[in-house]
């Protein structure tokens, strides 16, 4: 017979690192998401996936704290965040890299990472940063250098960068191939393997397909607003699904 410490150990395990249930939020009276169910376990790798307008950002948004939510809950790592602030999302461990995020041009690639870490302790800050660039080479050579004068490939990669910087649980990345060549988008992508076998989740909003479903380990289609399909990508058929999906013919959520 389990003590009352073991089960609570064996509730903690099973419950998800993040758990989204009947989501609803968007601009203003303009309503996007209509009751998103979602779940994400620690260390995961998780593509969501949806033509144009299907409500991907949005939900990123939502998740994030940058959105209200106006009804459903969101939780994190076993707490509440539903309509938290993005500093408090970022201090809980969900850290959101946003589409087409600027880097400041005018201070050096060092001091976007230190300003990234800006509400850590001051101890923690250089080797947190040291951290972030052990990812990326490309731009850790750099260092010195103002944010403006890297590539637009390389400011992207100091944007992921930045979101290392909070040593996230969860980290969703909003389309981090736009832009990128792709020699660049591999490396990114390389970067979310890397995470993943530190035990990192990783919520990937991705355009190309190809390489989502490559980096991921399941697949949530998003259409109009609603779940469409839930699956593993290690499913033979997916593209088809995903297809199907997309284009209304798939209209329920399933999993494998």
């Amino acid at each position: 017979m389990l003590t009352s410490a073991a089960e609570s150990l064996l509730a903690s395990a099973a419950e998800p690192l993040l758990a989204v249930g009947a989501l609803q939020s968007g601009y203003g009276k303009i309503r996007v998401l209509h009751g998103i169910d979602f779940r994400m376990s620690a260390g995961e790798v998780v593509a969501l996936l949806g033509p144009n307008g299907a409500g991907k950002t949005t939900m990123l948004r939502a998740l994030s704290g940058l959105l209200p939510v106006s009804s459903g809950h969101v939780r994190f790592d076993g707490r509440d965040i539903t309509n938290a602030t993005p500093r408090e999302a970022a201090r809980a461990g969900l850290v959101h890299v946003i589409e087409g995020h600027r880097v400041f041009t005018q201070i050096s690639v060092t001091d976007n990472l230190l300003l990234a870490g800006y509400d850590l302790p001051r101890s923690e800050r250089a080797g947190r940063v040291e951290e972030a660039l052990s990812f990326f080479p490309e731009i850790a050579e750099k260092r010195h250098e103002r944010g403006g004068a890297l590539s637009g490939g390389q400011q992207q990669m100091l944007t992921v960068a930045q979101g290392l910087v909070r040593r996230p649980r969860l980290l969703m990345l909003d389309e981090p191939s736009a832009g990128l060549s792709p020699v660049l988008v591999d490396r990114v992508l390389n970067v979310i393997a890397q995470l993943r076998k530190q035990g990192t989740a990783v919520l990937l909003v991705e355009q190309l397909l190809e390489k989502a479903l490559a980096a991921a380990d399941r697949v949530y289609a998003l259409v109009q607003g609603n779940i469409v399909l839930e699956a593993s990508t290690a499913e033979a058929n997916l593209p088809q699904r995903l297809e199907r999906a997309y284009f209304g013919h798939e209209s329920h959520a399933l999993t494998p």
